[in-house]
């Protein structure tokens, strides 16, 4: 009987029973409020764990992701359920053959097994065991310590060694691959040669994250000569090259264009890391992201790049467009590290508040695992969602997927009441964070009351410093339950113990993709801080809640929007000999074809042509050329250059060309187009004006066109330097004032909304445009006097900051919420950085007295100061 087949004997035959049982008994533990199942602690009394364990070992030679999952739940449950020293030691052993070594290890940091495994093992074993340990480590050559991996971190840490390589890693969501990467990039930062790296993160709330992972790291092994910033500053660079400093920085893809617009372009990179790399696939940022891989590539003809994604098919499809003399490496993986239970719950016919929950195992099978009785009727979805998790999810480490974040608010209200016993008052961390709440965002924003009772919601608009603080004290088990958004699938590396979710949404009525539900429940069960995940599936057979019913585990095809785009043909084709004739108005129904054509034309007018483009080997020649014609038509109507066109990826050159004519034709005074410092009282008449002009010629960023006064009056308070309280309090003076009715929590979730999506995003992004074309004309017409060289409008709306100092704060490691209150206690505006550090190290013994939130005095100090580090949170999300 060959390998395979004995393999499946064993699942299908000789061990199907006492597999089902010890699933069962695992599951279960797993989950509150089930009673316990009549004959199962019988049952797992009599199992023969010799021949089971033997069985997971011959099924632990296999790489097929179905053998490998049942030795892990083998070795999970003779580690995890009562047993003799034996079979927990025996249960190790297997993890170990498994190469997962960070689950061995929580097996020991929880006490379920007894320490000195080794000295226990005969001469043999303890030989076998230290040639797996041997054969299963890396040597990290800056440091000369040797790191237990898994083979896929292996064959991932052999393969991007390679000089001058692009290397494409794909594998599912807790496998260790920011870990190890981090790692990586040290290392070849440190033994490589490489002077400067970019780590990029799809979200700023990921940034932050690996910015703090990174920093973690090259403390911890006493590193001096490694600078790591989230800043796009050009003086950054500059520094750290006088100074013989490596620089790493962690940036969006955003801040990456800001940075090269910061050099001119002058900017050698020599490694980038494109973390979550399949959205290059993504609908609005897709683009944006393949133009800053691009224009990072062009700085250095042998730069090393690392692509990173989850679960793909394809991750050879990132690899097609480097250079032939690049050497191309893709590491895949579909081994799982960590068990993942799908239970669906379902209510049994008549009996509203009684719920069975069944463990998937395929498409057909599922696995009785008990039922639940909830403690109220869920007469709504929301109290429905409540109600499950609050039954199962006792023990802590519960997240609630919610669409949305009102709705997140609320089924955290209902989750707040469903918990024994009144608030906690004694908990200082859970105080502090209240306090931050009502401090930073509202005095009645209903975080701060529920944080007390050990519940918290978490959403992608709502500060930074708030959201990681959140998750800290999730990851502390202080926060019990945390109702989520889609935040969680973008990247945040958030582990949890079970996850509840019902008909999940990403965008406005838009079903959830497999990719991005599979992305979501590997937050369940992260690898290294759990054994075990639940996906809990409420309402499995509702057409509504699930229309193509709950995903299949399956692997994600990787596309790029711009290929995606090319496959339209003739609607693409259409576009192009339209587009100098549309208006402004009619573009936000074309977005997707805008962002392509935007980046195809800017192409177009450095190279002189798409045809030599390396993607372009992907589709059919001749409408290759039909394209190409196309835009040399549009082209021919342009007099912008070719280095203003690249510098603003999608904004079409198009909108910008005409932008331009608008100005030239323009009777107004030249210099009532020129926006005025914030601070002037004429600041906000110049700002609606000029987002009226952007709507008009650009492109229509902000709508609805009679919310424009709203967008300036937000975008201006936000690069003054407000706090996000400080405006809030000014909607909720201005509704109060014009007698206009509002809900509160609705109006501050608006307004982060706002910030987030007005003042972070499209303001940077169209503002920067129209400036750029501004001093284009200014220079034509010989006002160049006019041009202002203070600080750049991208980094000033990205980051929200006016003045040196606040800059300097920021580039020191505050969050924005934190150096906003720094920023109020500092006399002067034009500190910089060394200066900024001085004033905190000076008044670092009047914080305290200072009436400054607790949390916010904490990351002063431990980001500047490096005093009283809390490293739990950081040190868990980098094992896993």
């Amino acid at each position: 009987m060959k390998p395979p087949e004995l393999q499946q004997w064993l699942l299908s035959e000789a061990i199907r029973e006492d597999l089902e049982i010890v699933t069962k008994a695992t599951v279960a533990s797993e989950l509150t409020g089930l009673p316990p199942e009549v004959g199962l602690s019988a049952r797992l009394e009599h199992l023969d764990w010799e021949r089971l364990l033997l069985a997971g070992s011959l099924l632990a030679r296999s790489a097929d992701r179905t053998f490998i999952e049942a030795a892990l739940r083998i070795a999970t449950a003779a580690v995890s359920l009562p047993n003799t020293t034996e079979v927990h030691d025996a249960g190790v052993i297997l993890l170990q053959k498994l190469s997962n070594y960070q689950a061995a290890r929580l097996a020991l940091q929880r006490h379920l097994v007894e320490p000195d495994l080794n000295g226990r093992l005969g001469a043999s074993a303890r030989l076998e065991a230290f040639t797996r340990e041997l054969n299963n480590s890396i040597l990290i050559e800056h440091s000369g310590e040797w790191l237990q991996v898994n083979p896929f971190q292996q064959n991932f840490w052999n393969r991007a060694r390679t000089p001058q390589s692009w290397v494409s890693v794909s594998a599912p969501t807790a496998s260790g691959k920011t870990f190890l990467v981090l790692q990586w990039l040290i290392d070849e930062m440190k033994t490589g040669g490489a002077s400067v790296a970019v780590y990029l993160a799809p979200t700023r709330a990921l940034v932050s994250e690996i910015d703090d992972n990174l920093n973690l790291l090259i403390k911890r092994m006493s590193i001096g000569d490694v600078d790591v910033t989230s800043l796009p500053l050009a003086t950054k660079y500059a520094d750290a090259a006088k100074a013989s400093k490596k620089l790493i920085y962690v940036l969006t893809q955003e801040r990456l264009h800001l940075l090269a617009n910061a050099l001119n372009d002058d900017v050698r990179i020599d490694l980038l890391v494109a973390d979550e790399a399949h959205k290059v696939g993504d609908r609005l940022r897709g683009v944006v992201l393949q133009d800053a891989l691009e224009r990072a590539s062009r700085s250095n003809a042998n730069i090393k790049i690392v692509f990173i994604s989850p679960a793909t098919q394809n991750p050879e499809a990132l690899l097609e467009d480097a250079p032939a003399s690049t050497k191309k490496e893709a590491v895949d993986s579909d081994v799982p590290t960590v068990l993942q239970n799908v239970i669906l719950a379902t209510q049994r016919p008549r009996r509203t508040t009684e719920w069975s929950l069944e463990l998937r195992q395929s498409k057909d099978a599922h696995l009785q695992i008990g039922s639940i009785t909830l403690q109220a009727r869920p007469t709504s979805l929301r109290k429905k969602l409540a109600l499950i998790a609050a039954s199962i999810g006792s023990k802590g480490g519960t997240l609630v997927y919610a669409n949305g974040a009102a709705e997140a608010e609320e089924i955290a209200l209902l989750l707040s009441q469903l918990i024994d016993g009144p608030p906690n008052e004694n908990d200082s961390e859970l105080l502090a964070l209240a306090d931050l709440a009502r401090r930073g965002v509202h005095e009645s924003y209903q975080l701060a009351p529920l944080a007390r009772k050990g519940v918290a919601f978490h959403y992608g608009n709502m500060p930074s410093l708030l959201r990681e603080e959140i998750e800290r004290l999730f990851r502390k088990g202080k926060i019990r339950f945390l109702v989520c958004t889609s935040t969680l699938i973008e990247g945040v590396n958030l582990s949890c113990r079970t996850i509840v979710v019902r008909g999940p949404r990403k965008g406005v009525g838009k079903p959830m993709e497999a990719h991005d539900f599979w992305n979501l429940a590997g937050r369940a069960g992260r690898w290294g801080n759990e054994f075990q995940g639940n996906i809990v599936c409420v309402d499995p057979d509702d057409l509504i809640a699930w229309p193509d019913g709950v995903p299949e585990r399956r692997r994600y095809p990787i596309e790029r929007e711009t290929d995606n785009v090319f496959r339209s043909g003739q609607q693409l084709l259409d576009f192009i000999s339209s587009r100098w004739d549309r208006s402004a108005s009619d573009l936000s129904e074309f977005s997707q074809l805008e962002q392509v054509c935007a980046y195809l034309l800017a192409l177009r007018l450095r190279e002189g042509s798409i045809l030599g483009a390396p993607f372009t080997k992907r589709h059919d020649q001749a409408f290759i050329a039909v394209v190409d014609s196309l835009l040399a038509h549009l082209a021919s109507n342009l007099s912008l250059s070719a280095t203003i066109a690249g510098r603003h990826s999608g904004v079409s050159s198009v909108g910008m060309q005409k932008l331009l004519n608008y100005f030239r034709s323009s009777s107004h005074d030249v210099e009532d187009l020129l926006p005025a410092p914030p601070e002037s009282k004429d600041s906000y008449d110049r700002m609606t004006k000029i987002m009226g002009i952007i709507n008009d010629h650009l492109y229509p960023a902000f709508q609805p066109p009679t919310l424009v006064p709203l967008h300036a009056l937000v975008v201006l308070e936000w690069l003054k330097g407000y706090s996000l309280s400080a405006i809030i309090r000014a909607r909720i003076a201005y509704h109060q004032r014009h007698k206009r009715p509002f809900q509160l929590p609705k109006l501050i979730r608006n307004t982060m909304e706002l910030i987030e999506q007005t003042a972070r995003f499209r303001a940077p992004k169209y503002i920067s445009a129209y400036m750029e074309v501004l001093k284009l004309h200014l220079h034509e017409i010989g006002r160049s006097d006019l041009i202002s060289n203070e600080m750049d409008v991208g980094l000033a709306l990205e980051f929200g900051v006016s003045t040196e100092t606040l800059v300097s704060l920021i580039e020191l490691g505050l969050s924005r919420m934190a150096a906003v209150e720094i920023h109020e206690k500092i006399a002067l505006d034009n500190l910089d950085r060394d200066q900024a550090r001085k004033w905190i190290e000076e008044h670092n013994d009047q914080f305290d007295g200072m009436d400054i939130p607790k949390i916010i005095v904490a990351e002063v100090r431990r980001k500047i100061l490096g005093k009283d580090p809390d490293d739990t949170g950081a040190a868990e999300t980098m094992a896993s």
